[in-house]
């Protein structure tokens, strides 16, 4: 049985191999090129995958290959339906970074609302300057009092809602896109828009939810609101947010990921000198708790479908 890891190094620490692995190859990186892919899994097995995708057009190509472990919770770098179609079962690794990313959105809401970015730079390079003890610059807003919109309520989603509550945090979690049913616990996408001061988004990437946030949505959003992704970039239209941070409509935004990562052609957010933007690349996950549920997880999928009972299965 014969395993490649198309890109380990996505991980800070190397997978234990189960003893029944005939041969493992670990790829630092694999290039997104499609012959590439092919060639690098010309011979495997099993696929392990974080970000690298597997499209129609390689996976028909693989004849050999009968398992993916998508290492990650989100798995829209793999074709489902390709996989069906030519008997390839897919596991990823759900929940293993709630922990992780919900302290990491708590820590983005602080400092959002408390405004350190600006206080850390531009308040205090002019404190030495300044007639008194302090500096104001910009307003220090409550967290305890505010609404926080969520919109995808999995186990990430969940646990920002219990630390938020737990803050006196007011919480909304918002309905799907055009949908006219609104389920019990769930207020109008529209609506959350409206009422939140901050939204934080918690969602799979896919077709129906892949740009749910530009200008039109941003436009209904309270003046000053603030926006935080640490799901997939592509749920955001990132123009919108550049443009609303340049006219004050969002009072800030807090980006772990981005469209296209790594951003080799920079998009404009980047290079955008707002007093509160943070962007940190795509790390929220990685806390010590998070790596450790992950590489657990990972070996819990293989060795499962080495048992013939694969678990956590996608497709």
């Amino acid at each position: 049985m014969q395993i490649v890891f198309l890109d380990s190094d996505t991980i800070p620490e190397p997978l234990p191999h189960p003893e029944w692995v005939s041969k493992w190859t670990n790829r630092p990186a694999t290039e997104p090129d499609p012959e590439q892919v092919i060639e690098a899994l010309s011979n495997a097995d099993i696929c392990i995958t974080n970000k690298v995708k597997l499209t129609a057009q390689i996976l028909q190509k693989l004849t050999k290959l009968k398992f993916v472990c998508v290492a990650a919770t989100g798995y829209d770098c793999v074709d489902l339906q390709a996989c069906r179609e030519h008997g390839v079962v897919v596991s990823n690794v759900p929940g293993y970074s709630r922990q992780s990313v919900a302290e990491g959105v708590i820590g983005f809401i602080f400092s959002l609302r408390r405004a350190l970015s600006y206080y850390q730079t531009t308040a205090r390079r002019a404190w030495s300057e300044s007639p008194h003890f302090c500096v104001h610059g910009t307003p220090l807003l409550n967290v305890r009092g505010a609404t926080l919109g969520i919109f995808g309520r999995g186990a990430i989603g969940n646990e920002v809602a219990t630390l938020a509550q737990a803050l006196g945090m007011n919480v909304l979690f918002g309905e799907h896109r055009n949908r006219h049913d609104i389920r019990p616990g769930y207020v109008r996408f529209e609506t959350l828009l409206a009422q939140s001061d901050i939204i934080t988004l918690h969602c799979p990437l896919t077709e129906a939810t892949r740009g749910m946030i530009g200008h039109a949505e941003i436009a209904r959003m309270k003046p000053g609101a603030m926006l935080i992704n640490t799901a997939r970039g592509p749920l955001i239209n990132e123009q919108a947010v550049l443009d609303a941070l340049e006219s004050g409509h969002l009072g800030g935004a807090a980006l772990d990921v981005l469209s296209v990562e790594p951003p080799v052609n920079a998009p404009a957010l980047l290079d955008l000198h707002h007093p509160n933007l943070i962007i940190t690349p795509h790390i929220t996950w990685a806390n010590e708790d998070g790596v450790n549920r992950l590489m657990q997880g990972i070996v819990a999928n293989l060795n499962a479908y080495h048992q013939g009972q694969p678990i956590n299965v996608v497709s």
